[in-house]
C-alpha cells in the first residue's frame, strides 16, 4: 500500500513539474526577455519619390493642400522623443516626398527592443515618465506598421490620402503589454 502512494506522489511531482516547465515556456515566448538584449539596427535612407502607397492620391492636409509640391524632399512636421517605459532617443519627421506622398521618418531612434513594438500615431498629447505610458490608446490612433528595429533610422510610409495633422504624437508601442516605450509630439516646420 505505502509503496502505491509513493507511485502516486512520483506521478503527480512529474505532472506539477510538466506544468511548471510549460508554463515557463509559454511564459519565455509570451514576454520574450531576450529581446531585451537584442538589439535590432536598421539604417534606411530617405525614399525617393515614385514609390505611392496604394490608394487614392496622398496630398498635404486640407490647411495647406494648395501648397505646390517641393521638387524634393521636405520636412513637414518634426519631433523629439522623450523616454516612457523605457530611455527612447531619436527624432521623428512627416517628409513629404517630390511626388506629394508623405513618409514618416525615424532618425537617431535608440530605445529598447521588446515584444509586438509598434509605430503609432495618436491624437494623445505627449506626457513626459509615467503619466505618459498609457495614453495613446485612450483616443484615436493609427497603427502604422511593426517597428523595424529599434536602433537606427527607418521610414514609414504614410497611407494614401492620410490626414497626418489630426494625429499630433507619435508612440514606439508595445502592443502585447499596451505601453509606450517613448513618444513625440509632432510640431508643423
Amino acid at each position: 500500500m505505502e509503496s502505491v502512494t509513493r507511485k502516486r506522489r512520483s506521478w503527480a511531482a512529474v505532472i506539477v513539474a510538466g506544468l511548471a516547465v510549460a508554463v515557463a515556456v509559454a511564459g519565455s515566448l509570451w514576454f520574450k526577455p531576450w529581446a531585451l538584449w537584442v538589439d535590432e539596427t536598421v539604417n534606411e535612407a530617405l525614399p525617393s519619390a515614385g514609390a505611392t502607397p496604394a490608394g487614392p492620391a496622398t496630398g498635404e492636409p486640407s490647411s495647406a493642400s494648395a501648397a505646390p509640391a517641393p521638387s524634393g524632399p521636405a520636412t513637414v512636421a518634426q519631433g523629439t522623443f522623450v523616454s516612457h517605459e523605457h530611455t527612447t532617443t531619436g527624432t521623428v519627421k512627416i517628409v513629404r516626398l517630390a511626388d506629394g506622398t508623405h513618409t514618416l521618418r525615424l532618425e537617431g531612434l535608440d530605445t529598447s527592443n521588446g515584444p509586438d513594438l509598434r509605430v503609432w500615431l495618436s491624437d494623445a498629447p505627449v506626457k513626459e515618465g509615467k503619466a505618459g505610458w498609457d495614453v495613446f490608446d485612450d483616443g484615436k490612433y493609427v497603427n502604422l506598421a511593426k517597428l523595424k528595429g529599434n536602433k537606427g533610422d527607418q521610414n514609414y510610409p504614410l497611407p494614401a490620402g492620410f490626414d497626418w495633422s489630426t494625429y499630433p504624437s507619435v508612440s514606439i508601442w508595445c502592443d502585447r503589454f499596451d505601453v509606450s516605450f517613448g513618444a513625440a509630439a509632432l510640431a508643423r516646420t
